[in-house]
């Protein structure tokens, strides 16, 4: 596809093939996206209609076919940098002879030697576009070309042949072999630099691609090693990753141990460790120990795989605004070609004796100047590098309607538990009994608890395993439903559990103890007694602690003008402590599923733009309801199947960069559309001679032509400024 009037052609053969639903071409990455009904809709019909206008359509296959398309495009653009090449070396010398060397013997038979290679060799592109489009009463960027080059030659060659024609009427017969030629080597020197801006920009989905390793350690039932292709890795297969090595798909240790580089997907720098039963994820980095995994997720259903899919339906996906650029691109080269004629009537009619040959070259120029790849390009390659920005920073944009639409976010929602605060109870403080050997309490504790199967026992043995407290060995464990644990050491019996199971066996609670215990309690920290069979020897509360960067989140969000409200199903005294540590005046507590819905309408009724995070199956309806929704990290895959932007890691700075984003790539499309627009506002009126009666400027085809070519690049290049660009928090 040349422009966004082809991308416009394709999208509408697409559209009307028996049992397509939907369908999206996007120019700037030359792909489309189709939904269709599989019962009535034919691949390889829809696949000739498409070749029929002109065009080719590759259908995702396989694996491979990711690969094919790499190739294919790399074969593509050497065969563009060869003819632009060529017709540059071919160009130079018919610009030097009609410049300086017109006198010489045989001059326009020199250029019209050399400028003939150029146009229907290196610019036959152009020409086979023009005339499949004219086959189908369209016509695209390759009609402007080839009609404005092909008027110039023609009339070039005619007068070389034919000069008496003009030396009859007392007139000289000029000729442009150097306006075609140069049109042709310029534009496709356009092309040339504009594919490699455009693969720059989709720099990320390469990036993410190399995160897989491209062959594997696999261990054979026979316990042989075997080096094979990741492509033939099996779910259950044994994979054994060495020192150095990237995980190659997702799966669980199954023995040994090392630290993992998880950047990719927690944006955390330092290495996670694991071990037996620990899960491992594809394209994260093995770092100094080996070990083995089973396969648990491969070839396309890998998380890797998952974001890369993500990424490129995003990539490929129309921005709302683009809506109206499609349909100012699909009337936009008719309107050019009338431009050109009028010029060329005007100047026949009011230009005197010179009035053909500037209205032949001003007919000429305005072809040549008009752009319609700038518009084309001007919302699809920020989106392309705004999605690609937003995935290196570990954030999963749905689609571009998304990335348009969050600029607008006026206030943010978040829910409670694993959004603000981490999600899992932690031990946050420990009162002993004065005189209680601590040392020796914290084994029996720690051991009590490792016995036990309740959420908050969990809490209690990672705090003591941190801290490398000895286990010792409990006789008689014994659980006690609702209320908690108990076990004999050292001859002595001693309780884990709530205040329930202490009152139910009469044990003396201290003065001391019960006063910190009523402070954690109206601190909304849940209480966890340590007694033997007559006193409580300790208390601990356990609280679900705030995330370390939940504060510095929501000030950056108020920073830039949202609001921020929190919405929980927790109780009015935790979800007041939650807040008032997080900084946020709006809350709401005891929410059930329905509210968070309900809530979030309210607030749109008043005019807000609301985005919801949050990472459970709770937060679903309420994520549906939002304008924007926001998955957080390694939250339900319900929620982030709702969801319009997803985090890969919980961090909820992630959230302000997102909308940061937002506004960046937004402001580079109005740029980019602003440009594109003016270009051609000014470019048409100049190249058809507007200035002459003022000034006798008349603008040259070859000028034109390189204005044109730059026109794309500069578009595409400011496009790039958001992948080059640091994604940080400041929120302008």
């Amino acid at each position: 596809m040349h422009c966004a009037a082809c991308a416009l052609n394709v999208e509408q053969t697409l559209k009307n093939q028996k049992g397509v639903l939907k369908a999206g071409v996007n120019f700037a990455n030359n792909t489309a996206l189709v939904e269709y009904d599989t019962i009535s809709a034919d691949l390889t019909i829809i696949k000739k209609a498409v070749q029929k206008t002109g065009y080719d359509l590759l259908i995702k296959e396989d694996e491979n076919t990711p690969e094919k398309i790499q190739e294919r495009n790399r074969l593509n653009y050497l065969a563009l940098r060869l003819k632009t090449t060529w017709a540059i070396v071919f160009s130079i010398p018919v610009v030097v002879i009609s410049m300086l060397a017109m006198n010489i013997p045989y001059a326009n038979y020199i250029m019209w030697a050399l400028a003939t290679p150029v146009v229907f060799v290196f610019g036959r592109q152009f020409f086979m576009g023009a005339w499949m489009q004219a086959r189908h009463f369209t016509a695209n960027m390759d009609t402007l070309v080839a009609v404005s080059t092909g008027v110039a030659y023609l009339f070039s060659v005619f007068n070389v042949v034919y000069p008496e024609f003009w030396t009859e009427r007392d007139m000289e017969p000029h000729v442009y072999f150097e306006a075609s030629a140069v049109v042709i080597a310029f534009i496709l020197l356009g092309k040339l630099l504009e594919e490699r801006a455009r693969a720059n920009t989709s720099a990320a989905i390469q990036k993410l691609m190399g995160l897989q390793p491209d062959w594997v350690t696999r261990l054979k039932e026979d316990k042989e090693e075997e080096y094979v292709s990741v492509k033939e890795v099996m779910v259950n297969d044994l994979i054994i990753v060495k020192p150095g090595e990237k995980i190659a798909v997702d799966g669980v240790v199954t023995e040994g141990s090392s630290w993992v580089d998880e950047s990719m997907l927690t944006g955390e720098p330092m290495p996670a460790e694991k071990k037996e039963g620990d899960k491992v994820t594809g394209g994260t980095i093995n770092k100094n120990g080996s070990f083995t995994f089973r396969a648990e997720k491969v070839g396309s259903n890998t998380f890797l795989a998952h974001i890369i899919r993500k990424v490129q339906e995003a990539q490929g996906s129309k921005a709302p605004v683009q809506n109206l650029v499609d349909k100012i691109a699909g009337i936009f080269v008719p309107v050019v070609i009338a431009c050109a004629i009028i010029s060329f009537v005007l100047w026949l009619i009011l230009g005197g004796e010179d009035g053909f040959y500037h209205g032949l070259m001003a007919f000429v120029t305005v072809l040549v100047i008009a752009c319609p790849c700038a518009l084309g390009l001007a919302t699809p390659t920020a989106i392309i590098a705004g999605v690609g920005k937003g995935a290196e920073n570990g954030i999963l944009i749905k689609d571009a309607e998304s990335l348009e639409t969050a600029h607008k976010i006026s206030a943010v929602v978040l829910d409670k538990t694993g959004t603000l605060t981490e999600g899992k109870p932690l031990v946050i403080d420990i009162a002993w009994k004065d005189g209680a050997d601590a040392a020796m309490l914290s084994s029996v504790l720690f051991s009590l608890e490792q016995k036990s199967q309740h959420p908050l026992a969990a809490s209690v043995t990672t705090f003591f395993s941190e801290l490398g407290t000895p286990p010792v060995n409990i006789k008689s464990f014994d659980s006690i439903t609702g209320s908690g644990v108990t076990g004999l050491y050292a001859g002595n019996l001693y309780f884990a559990g709530n205040s329930k199971l202490l009152a139910s066996m009469n044990i003396k609670i201290s003065e001391k103890l019960a006063l910190q215990a009523q402070t954690w309690l109206a601190e909304s920290r849940t209480v966890v007694w340590l007694a033997d069979h007559a006193n409580a020897l300790a208390a601990i509360a356990i609280a679900d602690k705030i995330k370390r960067e939940a504060g510095l989140a929501i000030k950056i969000l108020q920073h830039m003008g949202i609001s921020v409200f929190m919405l929980t199903g927790d109780n009015i005294h935790t979800a007041t402590l939650i807040a008032q540590e997080a900084g946020i005046p709006d809350f709401k507590a005891e929410c059930s599923p329905n509210d968070k819905s309900e809530y979030i309408k309210e607030l749109q009724s008043l005019g807000w733009i609301v985005a919801m995070a949050g990472d459970g199956i709770n937060d679903s309806q309420a994520l549906a309801q939002a304008d924007i929704s926001i998955a957080m990290g390694r939250g339900t895959d319900v929620a982030m199947e709702v969801a319009k932007m997803t985090l890969i890691s919980s961090d909820l700075t992630l959230i302000p960069r997102a909308l940061n984003l937002s506004r960046r790539t937004v402001r580079v499309i109005r740029q980019n559309l602003f440009w594109a627009f003016i270009y051609n506002i000014i470019g048409i009126p100049l190249a058809a001679g507007a200035l002459y009666p003022v000034n006798g400027f008349l603008l040259n085809p070859m000028i034109a032509g390189a204005a044109m070519a730059l026109s794309s690049v500069s578009v595409v290049t400011n496009s790039l400024r958001l992948k080059w660009s640091k994604l940080d928090v400041a929120g302008t």
